[in-house]
């Protein structure tokens, strides 16, 4: 069987249930305030059809908690360290997610192709634009990826804005412990969907991606 035909893990059975339990789990502990969440225009990502969401990255909690808002299965790339981790390595398996290498040009071409393929299957993609988590008050030039990827694909990219996560749960700088924090209010706020079709170049489409992502940050 060709590759490209096989549904990908993420959008096959074992993820949906896995899927509802983790949700379950995380919906609870939203609903107990144990985190204080709050979720903005959710109803801007499809019922159905292919979309990716793209957002900033400033705390190792981000996927959970835009993971977690959703309302439908989603596929995240992610940094392959999350794979050797205990725990959390067996769940971004049973998931399906999308390791990716950084600075490796293969790994980061490997992603990019099975990300087309969850695309294909009219999934919800994940990704994070810079790459990388970014501390508060630095930038971090946008990746063609999601630009290029959007364009070759055609599918439309919602962008999101998460604010809250680092004060939640801290990067960690140099030898200091990350504090878990669950009091402190997380806003994931997803923006007015961007049509790649109305873009001649990836970098025209990545500034505006951009542009909306720190215009909600505010």
């Amino acid at each position: 069987m060709n590759p490209d035909a096989r549904r990908p893990r993420g959008l096959g059975k074992r993820a949906w249930l896995t899927t509802q339990l983790v949700r379950r789990t995380l919906r609870a502990l939203a609903r107990s305030r144990f985190v204080q969440v709050t979720v903005l225009n959710r109803d801007r990502v499809p019922v159905t059809g292919q979309v990716i969401i793209a957002s900033n990255h400033i705390s190792l909690l981000d996927a959970v908690f835009l993971w977690g808002a959703l309302r439908r299965r989603a596929v995240a790339i992610a940094m392959a360290e999350l794979w050797t981790w205990p725990v959390v390595g067996r769940l971004v398996r049973l998931l399906g997610h999308i390791s990716v290498v950084r600075r490796d040009p293969d790994s980061g071409r490997t992603a990019v192709s099975r990300a087309a393929q969850v695309l294909r299957f009219g999934g919800v993609l994940i990704i994070y634009p810079e790459g990388r988590l970014v501390p508060a008050g630095e930038r971090e030039p946008y990746k063609p990826g999601v630009a290029t990827l959007a364009m070759a694909t055609s599918v439309p990219i919602i962008p999101v804005a998460t604010t809250g996560t680092d004060g939640v749960l801290p990067m960690r700088r140099g030898g200091t412990r990350r504090r878990f924090n669950r009091h402190h209010p997380v806003t994931i706020h997803f923006g007015t969907p961007i049509d790649p079709a109305e873009f001649d170049n990836p970098e025209k489409l990545l500034d505006v991606l951009r542009h909306e992502i720190e215009g909600m940050r505010g």
